[in-house]
């Protein structure tokens, strides 16, 4: 198994470097298969979503995007079902993938919420106001 970085990942994606965007293909049609999948460690999942939508892409492309790496044969992303579970509040709400990754993550792992001052984020009942005691 190979690890992959987020520039990798999101060149599979974006074209803004074509030379580098030729290579990360190349490489990750070369290196990466069902027997030997390419990892993408969670931080590199939320980063990828971060640089999409810097590069302008809509969230519903975002989506498709993690998507087609979580459910990719040839990939192994760290927490798929966190991230699938995430996935789906984000093509329903407009709270960040990265926050909602944490909360499942929180959730999985027994938390009754997850605390934050996040607006957006407290519309849903996995998260949690900070208020004072």
């Amino acid at each position: 198994m190979i690890g992959l970085d987020t520039n990798v990942v999101v060149r599979l994606f974006v074209d803004d470097d074509p030379l580098q965007a030729k290579r990360a293909r190349a490489f990750v049609s070369a290196r990466c298969t069902p027997s030997e999948p390419g990892f993408i460690d969670r931080v590199v999942l939320c980063e990828s979503v971060w640089v999409l939508g810097g590069f302008g892409y809509p969230r519903a492309r975002i989506a498709g995007i993690v998507e087609e790496l979580v459910e990719s044969r040839d990939i192994a992303v760290e927490d798929a079902e966190a991230a699938r579970a995430a996935l789906a509040l984000f093509r329903s709400t407009n709270v960040d993938f990265a926050d909602l990754l944490i909360a499942e993550r929180n959730r999985e792992r027994g938390c009754e919420g997850t605390a934050t001052f996040d607006k957006k984020a407290l519309k849903l009942p996995t998260f949690v106001a900070v208020d004072t005691p």
